[in-house]
């Protein structure tokens, strides 16, 4: 009886945006990152619905806001955006309020992903821009049989011993976040006129240490398994432990002493989408149980309908993701740094 209702329920949700509208969008685009809509997850609602789903995946933050950002042509209707980086689509005005009252499975999740208000950014001038979908942590992945003691430290990632034996993220906004922990920055999102260079310069060291960067996971765990890698900084966390242990790795895993970078990606829908009830319908079947437990089960990432698993030592030591001072700067410099150049030249006007 209980499910029989909950599928009245989502079909008086869905049924105003097909009826009497049959010759309009009727194909839902979704904007993901890897695991976040899996063939059997996206057929299931697409068997409810009757509508087809289209899913492109983004591998870093540049690239997804370079899609969201895209001429009219290559519109989407729903995408996933960590916290940190949704303030710039709300300041730039491409993105829409979400309905959050249509997410009628937000009654299934836990209590502090419910209060929208108290998630900083989701909410502005009383209006709901986001809702929150999965979350990870940026620990430190190491092979037991190279790394002993198990590293306590993001200072590992520079540490000689293991030169041309780290795998780390291709990304200039984290990046620098990570050089500011080293350098004893309380808020890495925050570089002060004076910390420019100092960051520069433990990223110049950062990439001579390092054997390859990586953007998805997969392509980080190919990396790790093929050269034998000894450290590995997990951008994508638990998400990374999971498919190193499947491909046979013996890895260990740790939040540094300066505490892990962390983010919230929440689902968002695009200014331009075509259809911002079927993108609403899609919010809230992810928040039901199949997809919550195939991000759980299949990608190691916790969702927010169930507790996280326990294990991970530190994991009150978390540093939630902000919107840093300055973006663009970050990720220029990045590409300077990433293209070999020296300190002069990465700082050059």
């Amino acid at each position: 009886m209980i499910r029989t209702w909950r599928r009245l329920r989502f079909l008086l949700l869905i049924l105003p945006l097909i009826a009497g509208n049959c010759a309009a969008e009727t194909t839902l685009r979704v904007l993901a990152w890897p695991g976040y809509a899996d063939a059997d997850i996206v057929k299931a609602f697409e068997d409810r619905t009757g509508v087809r789903v289209e899913v492109s995946f983004v591998d870093s933050d540049e690239n997804l806001w370079a899609r969201v950002n895209a001429p009219e042509h290559d519109y989407f209707d729903v995408f996933a955006v960590n916290t940190a980086e949704l303030q710039r689509y709300i300041r730039s005005d491409l993105v829409r309020p979400v309905n959050a009252d249509a997410i009628t499975n937000r009654s299934r999740q836990l209590s502090r992903f419910r209060d929208l208000q108290s998630i900083p950014g989701l909410v502005h001038q009383g209006r709901v821009f986001a809702i929150p979908y999965t979350y990870a942590e940026m620990g430190l992945i190491y092979d037991r049989r190279q790394v002993t003691p198990a590293p306590d430290s993001i200072a590992a990632l520079w540490d000689p011993r293991y030169r041309g034996k780290v795998i780390a993220y291709n990304g200039g906004t984290h990046n620098f976040a990570l050089a500011a922990q080293l350098l004893g920055h309380a808020n890495p999102f925050n570089l002060n006129s004076h910390d420019w260079q100092m960051a520069v310069d433990k990223l110049i060291a950062l990439r001579r240490n390092v054997l390859a960067f990586y953007t998805q996971p997969q392509e980080s765990v190919d990396l790790f398994t093929r050269h034998g890698a000894a450290l590995l900084f997990a951008n994508f966390g638990s998400q990374q432990v999971k498919l190193l242990e499947a491909a046979g790795a013996d890895v260990g895993y740790v939040i540094p002493r300066e505490g892990a970078l962390a983010w919230l990606d929440c689902w968002a829908i695009p200014k331009g989408t075509r259809n911002a009830a079927l993108a609403e319908a899609w919010i809230n079947y992810t928040l039901e149980e199949q997809p919550g437990n195939a991000l759980s089960t299949r990608q190691g990432l916790a969702n927010t309908t169930q507790a996280a698993a326990s294990g991970t030592e530190g994991a009150g030591r978390l540093v939630w993701l902000q919107p840093v001072e300055d973006a663009e700067r970050r990720n220029h410099l990045w590409g300077r740094i990433m293209a070999g150049a020296r300190t002069d030249k990465v700082m050059a006007p």
